[in-house]
C-alpha cells in the first residue's frame, strides 16, 4: 500500500532525504509543500498520511516553529529519523568561487554555514524559502554570480555542479526530524517519549515535574521552553525521555506528572532513531 508523505520543499532538501531514510524500501508517494502548517493541516485532514518535520540541529538547535505547531495541530508523533547535514556549495557548471557574489539558502543552512561567510567576506548570504528552491534559482538564472547552499540530491536533480563540499561549520551537523500523523500509531518496541507540558507559574514547579521523572529513574534526553503567547512572560516544555508507554513506572509517572500540571499532551511514544553520524 502507498502511503503520502508531506515534507517542505521540492527535490533534494534535507527534508526529503529524510522521508527516503525513513521510508527506505517501502512504496511511498513524496508530497512537496511550502510550508509546516500545509503539511500538518492536511495530515488532520487525511490527505497525508505522515508529515515529516524538523525539530533540532545539531549546529543551531531546535527549530522553534515547528515545536509551536504541534501545541495547535492534532497530530501525533510516530517516529523520528536524524539526517547528516552536507551542504555543498552549488553552482552552475563552469563557475568558481571568486566569481560568486551571492550564496542562496534556506536560513537555517545560511545559520550553519557562517564560517564559509566568515572566510569569504565578499559574498553575499541570502535567505531563499529552502535549500531545494536556493539550487533551482540558481539554476534559472545561469549566473556565475549566483550560488547556493543544499544538498548533493539537489544538485544533481538541477543539472548543477557542487564547487565545495561539506561546508557547514560542525561535520558531525545532523538534523532530527519527527514524523507525525493524525492517526495515533504506537509501536510495542517504543523506546522514546515526547510530551507537551504547562506547569504552574510558581517557584519549584518545574522542579517539582521533572522531579517526579528522576525519582521513577527516567531519563531526559530533551528539554526546551517556548512562550505561550496568550500569556506573556509564561511558558510551556517540550520534553523527551527514554520509556515506554507500557512500562509501569512510565505509565506512573505520566500519571503524576498529569496530577501536578496545568496540561499534559503526550505526543506520542516511537522508537528512537540512531544518531550516528
Amino acid at each position: 500500500m502507498t502511503v503520502r508523505v508531506g515534507y517542505q520543499g521540492n527535490h533534494g532538501t534535507f527534508s526529503e532525504i529524510a522521508v527516503m531514510k525513513y521510508f527506505a524500501g517501502r512504496d511511498i508517494e513524496l508530497c512537496g509543500y511550502r510550508s509546516f502548517p500545509e503539511i500538518l493541516a492536511d495530515c488532520e485532514k487525511g490527505v497525508l498520511d505522515y508529515g515529516m518535520l524538523p525539530v533540532e540541529n545539531t549546529t543551531t538547535g531546535v527549530i522553534a516553529r515547528t515545536y509551536d505547531l504541534f501545541q495547535s495541530h492534532d497530530v501525533h508523533a510516530v517516529g523520528e529519523t536524524v539526517v547528516p547535514i552536507r551542504e555543498d556549495l552549488i553552482a552552475v557548471p563552469g563557475t568558481k568561487i571568486e566569481e560568486i557574489r551571492e550564496v542562496y539558502s534556506h536560513p537555517e543552512a545560511l545559520s550553519q554555514c557562517s564560517g564559509f561567510f566568515e572566510a569569504h567576506p565578499g559574498i553575499q548570504a541570502i535567505a531563499w524559502q529552502d535549500t531545494s528552491a536556493a539550487v533551482h534559482h540558481v539554476a534559472e538564472c545561469g549566473d556565475h554570480s549566483k550560488a547556493a547552499l543544499g544538498s548533493c540530491r539537489a544538485a544533481e536533480y538541477y543539472q548543477l555542479v557542487s564547487l565545495q563540499k561539506d561546508v557547514q561549520d560542525s561535520h558531525t551537523n545532523m538534523t532530527r526530524f519527527l514524523l507525525m500523523s493524525a492517526i495515533h500509531e504506537e509501536p510495542e518496541d517504543g523506546t522514546k517519549i515526547s510530551i507537551i507540558l504547562t506547569v504552574n507559574h510558581e517557584p519549584g514547579a518545574l522542579y517539582h515535574a521533572l522531579g517526579i521523572l528522576s525519582y521513577a529513574d527516567i531519563n531526559v534526553t530533551k528539554l526546551e521552553s517556548r512562550p505561550i503567547p496568550s500569556e506573556p512572560f509564561h511558558y510551556r516544555f517540550y520534553l523527551d525521555f527514554q520509556g515506554n508507554r507500557n512500562d509501569p513506572f512510565v505509565k506512573t509517572a505520566l500519571l503524576k506528572l498529569k496530577e501536578h500540571s496545568l496540561d499534559l499532551k503526550i505526543l506520542g511514544c516511537y522508537r528512537a532513531a540512531d544518531s550516528q553520524y
